[in-house]
């Protein structure tokens, strides 16, 4: 028998592992690939590269924290490893440990920066991506020392009356501390700003501490020098951190003597202890502390200064007040939802500095996923120039073959693109320039290429082939998710090329209504299978939390009229058993509750005219941090992050979304107004929305209460060409079909039946 070179290192490998007593990896590999459909690509190299970046982290954690916990380590740490707390999570045989309880953070930056540090929520600021992070402590002189991770209770809020900055207060024994962390220009470069303020009841220091460790976990810190006039750290030889003052008392430590913070305890004795102006640790784990003196019964305020890095030499000024400015506004008396959409509309101006990031630190990369979405929230509330930028770099992500790729194994995203080319020119208006024809051409007929025959005897025929799992939602499968929007992608690409070759959007017709014919023999033989017109995630899956991804065929892409069966009982389904305390509970991989994807069931619910979109909104708003942000999963329990990043951009985005379409929205030719603006908003003053961009021009909306039985609307209007038909369905009110021209209406309550 002949081996190939393949064959023959397998055999090496199987045989070197059962010498040594191991599982062959070989045997163990095969089996983990049996629980997926074959597929071309078993899982993406840059999501294991991700993977093995995250776990490395999670080794060094288990090698350090654990054995050091008399150390001040970061809130999430002071939480996940007490025993006594609901976060505790035993550590046992986890070979790494990681943030799986409070993931949790607040990104800040400036415009069109790329560098976005965060804020944790307790105070701690890390300036730079995966980096060292600066904390503040009050300790008193009788021994009594506040270490914000340590405190229970705590506020925090976002300032975005000018630019935005993240305020975190803590108090305990007497001492307080005021932490404010923002990013200002300084001659035209992004500078990170800290300000703490600290009282004392009794005399006291305000400490500045460098900390070797951020919200994942461990972050290295070889070496510090303070400044010969007191006012400057250097770490790690590059980095800088400049005081408002100089240090009155400065103290090093490192691994091998322990935490920093072990030292201050051996007050009221400060003054005695041994300073030093720098120090190095060859493990990387130098702590400092910088003091400085509170006058008793007074404060003490202290300014910190990092230099972030950017390419750019100059950054535009005032940018927050003007862009914010240049976006759909929302005024309304609920001031939980006002906080939220003002959060999100931040979010989306702060990580769009070129490409669109969904999150500041473990997401900040490229995937069309993610981008598809935040573009659409960014189009939706005027913000066009931002995403015509991003839009601009998708050609140079796509293969000579038509593939967009951000990472290979998922088929979802050239269906993505060409969705949202398409809704860019319906929402500005605009047609891309020529030189897009082709860049949509190879597109759409990749899409036509990796189908599979239409004539294999199986479920899956003419689907596009199995991969990795776009939305999580399980091994190597034929994604439902995946076929409808590459269904969308065709029909989209039919219609941005008509103009210019009739024949070619022709045959993209044809070829998205053949691959709708597929998936829909392929959903009625699931039907058959499960007894049910619920959507599985898969021809092969039983209904489970999976099927979130195939309600993508009502929103956003409206593919299913809104009260299609196996749309609504899909939602039904993952209503009755997905969902806890009101959220969408992701079972898999996510482990957690979904701000984005109960959203999504909310989307679908608010098409349908269905009342119970407004509690989903509810409960996502209750899971938002202080600041107005959501992590990707949230713990059912803590309430804290447990996967992905701490502040979701995606998240952000569909809150934009779902605030716009309560609003207004699209359904084929015409306009719904109103239908999710909910009683509770109308009691008072004017609720107001606008402008808002749509696939027929930018609508503003004004509602004013007149009694307690009729409402007044008037509209704002600029209309691409036609006036579309416009139907106003707010609830509770009688349904009324604008007439040609009317900008102003006013509604009556509903008659309720005796």
């Amino acid at each position: 028998m002949k081996f190939s070179k393949w064959s023959f290192l397998q055999y090496i490998i199987t045989r070197a592992a059962r010498r040594q007593g191991f599982l062959d990896p070989i045997e163990l590999l095969a089996r983990l690939r049996s629980f997926a459909q074959p597929s071309e690509v078993g899982e993406p190299v840059e999501l294991l590269r991700a993977g093995v970046v995250f776990h490395a982290r999670g080794l060094i954690n288990s090698r350090v924290i654990q054995y050091n916990l008399d150390w001040v380590w970061p809130y999430w740490v002071e939480r996940q490893y007490n025993p006594h707390d609901e976060s505790f999570i035993p550590r046992a045989f986890s070979v790494s440990h990681i943030n799986l309880t409070h993931r949790n953070w607040t990104a800040l930056g400036y415009p069109d920066c790329e560098e976005f540090p965060l804020v944790d929520p307790r105070g701690l600021l890390t300036p730079c991506l995966d980096g060292w992070s600066l904390d503040g402590w009050v300790c008193s002189e009788e021994g009594g020392n506040l270490f914000p991770s340590r405190t229970m209770a705590g506020t925090q809020q976002q300032d975005m009356s000018s630019g935005l900055a993240i305020t975190t207060r803590v108090q305990q024994s007497g001492l307080l501390l005021n932490s404010t962390a923002s990013v200002e220009l300084e001659d035209g470069m992004p500078v990170c700003v800290l300000t703490l303020t600290a009282r004392a009841d009794s005399p006291a220091w305000l400490v500045l501490a460098l900390r070797p460790a951020n919200s994942e976990g461990v972050s290295f810190i070889n070496d510090v020098v303070l400044s010969p006039d007191r006012k400057t750290w250097v770490v790690n030889d590059k980095q800088t951190v400049a005081f408002s003052a100089p240090a009155e008392r400065h103290l090093v430590s490192d691994y091998g003597h322990g935490d920093v913070a072990l030292h201050l305890k051996q007050a009221p004795a400060l003054d005695a202890l041994d300073e030093s102006s720098e120090g190095n640790c060859n493990r990387g784990m130098v702590t400092a502390a910088a003091l400085f003196a509170i006058p008793e019964g007074s404060e003490r305020i202290l300014t910190a200064r990092i230099p972030l890095s950017h390419k750019a030499p100059v950054l535009a000024e005032n940018a927050w007040p003007d862009l914010r400015a240049s976006a759909c506004t929302l005024q309304c008396p609920d001031r939980k939802y006002q906080e939220l959409y003002d959060a999100a509309i931040t979010s989306l101006i702060l990580h769009s500095p070129g490409d669109v990031y969904p999150g500041p630190s473990t997401y900040r990369r490229f995937w069309f996923r993610d981008a598809a979405y935040i573009i659409h929230a960014l189009l939706s509330v005027g913000l066009e120039a931002r995403a015509k930028r991003a839009l601009n770099r998708f050609p140079e992500r796509q293969t000579q073959l038509g593939y967009f790729r951000s990472q290979e194994g998922e088929w979802d995203s050239n269906g993505e693109v060409l969705w949202i080319l398409h809704r860019y020119q319906q929402l500005t208006g605009k047609k891309l320039a020529a030189d897009w024809h082709n860049v949509i051409a190879r597109g759409a007929r990749w899409i036509m290429r990796k189908r599979l025959s239409g004539t294999l005897d199986a479920p899956h025929a003419g689907l596009l082939p199995a991969g990795f799992s776009a939305e999580h939602l399980g091994p190597n499968d034929y994604y439902y998710w995946d076929d409808f929007w590459g269904i969308a992608g065709l029909h989209c690409a039919s219609d941005m090329v008509r103009s210019q070759d009739a024949e070619m959007a022709a045959e993209f017709t044809h070829a998205a209504e053949d691959f709708t014919a597929a998936v829909d023999r392929s959903l009625a033989s699931c039907a058959q299978r499960l007894g049910r017109p619920g959507m599985p995630a898969s021809p092969y899956r039983r209904l489970d939390s999976g099927a979130i991804g195939s309600l993508v065929s009502g929103y956003p892409l409206q593919q299913l009229v809104a009260d299609d069966l196996r749309l609504l009982d899909c939602a039904e389904y993952l209503l009755k058993d997905s969902f806890i305390d009101g959220a969408f509970f992701q079972d898999m991989i996510h482990s957690g509750l979904n701000a984005y994807l109960t959203l999504h069931v909310a989307q679908v619910l608010l098409r349908a005219g269905d009342p119970r979109y407004e509690e989903l909104m509810d409960a996502v708003a209750d899971l938002a941090t202080p600041t107005g942000q959501w992590p990707e999963a949230i713990h059912p329990r803590t309430g804290g992050g447990c996967m992905g990043d701490g502040h979701h951009v995606w998240a952000a985005a569909e809150w934009v979304l779902m605030v716009r379409n309560c609003f207004v929205r699209e359904e084929g030719d015409r306009l719904i107004l109103c239908a999710g603006i909910g009683e509770r908003w109308l009691q008072g003053s004017p609720v107001v929305f606008g402008p808002a961009p749509t696939s027929f021009g930018p609508v503003s909306i004004t509602l004013s209460p007149l009694s307690d039985t009729s409402i007044q609307i008037v509209l704002q209007t600029a209309w691409h060409a036609q006036e579309p038909a416009i139907d106003v369905r707010l609830p509770g009110y009688e349904p009324v079909t604008l007439e040609r021209n009317a900008t102003n209406v006013i509604l009556t309550k509903e008659e309720i039946p005796a």
